[in-house]
């Protein structure tokens, strides 16, 4: 009888120190506007900490990461930085139309290195951009797909000053790329989002663009259509939660939606 607890001690001994398999922990893949980056890491970080879900993150100009989506990138949920990028995998059948929502907004301003003499320019019909850069370019995401040098090119049409400023314009690949050639005094003047001047040290709003001159700016989000995960809808209704708003507003976006909770 001894002989038979001996034995069964010494199994649950050797169970004990036996590695057992690892719950792998529930994560989830957001692809977000690069505009988004400080306050969402911010966001995703409550998030993790109230659920224990992991989100990896995936940050670019909507354009390429609505492309990428296009593609077959394995992402969960997309959040673009206008609606033209959103619209186009909606009419891909890549998002989920039920869950799409408005959910934040910004503005368009002109920054310049923080040591430069550039302050409180007057922006207003007639504008001239090309005169105040001098001799030197004009920082802006790409014209032709990012959202931010969408919103930046139908400002200056809009202001007359387009056609001066095209020959100068130093276009980067996203929003963040073109606040690094202001931060790092590549170009005296560049147009990028209100948040994103916020945040570097190292650059100045001398203007902000009107409202009249330039789309809203909007941030719509939704779960693509390929995703099975069941925690995307936490996710999504974390991002509408009064915990989320306080984040977003803090870095200076503006919270379109009623928060759920």
């Amino acid at each position: 009888m001894l002989a038979r607890v001996f034995a069964y001690l010494a199994l649950i001994c050797a169970l004990a120190g036996t590695p057992q398999p690892l719950v792998a922990q529930e994560q989830i893949t957001v692809f977000a506007a690069a505009s988004l980056k400080n306050a969402l890491d911010d966001v995703n970080a409550a998030f993790t900490k109230a659920t224990g879900i992991k989100v990896v993150t995936s940050y670019e100009a909507s354009s390429a990461l609505a492309k990428q989506i296009e593609a077959g990138a394995p992402a969960d949920v997309f959040i673009s930085a206008d609606l033209r990028w959103m619209d186009y995998v909606a009419e891909h059948k890549l998002i989920d139309p039920n869950t799409r929502a408005n959910l934040l907004g910004n503005k368009l301003v002109l920054i310049a290195p923080t040591d430069s003499k550039l302050a409180n320019v007057a922006i207003a019909d007639g504008f001239d951009l090309a005169k105040l850069a001098g001799d030197g370019r004009i920082a802006v995401a790409d014209v032709k797909a990012v959202p931010a040098g969408l919103y930046a090119k139908a400002a200056l049409e809009k202001l007359g000053a387009w056609a001066a400023a095209e020959p100068k314009l130093a276009q980067a690949q996203n929003v963040r790329a073109t606040l690094a050639f202001v931060a790092r005094g590549e170009t005296p003047v560049g147009i990028v989002y209100e948040t994103d001047a916020k945040i570097e040290p190292k650059v100045k709003i001398i203007a902000t663009f009107p409202d009249s001159s330039y789309p809203p700016v909007t941030y719509p989000v939704a779960a693509t259509s390929s995703t099975k995960k069941s925690v995307v809808g936490q996710y999504l209704n974390f991002l509408r939660s009064a915990a989320a708003k306080a984040v977003f507003e803090r870095y200076g976006f503006s919270y379109l939606i009623k928060p759920v909770s």
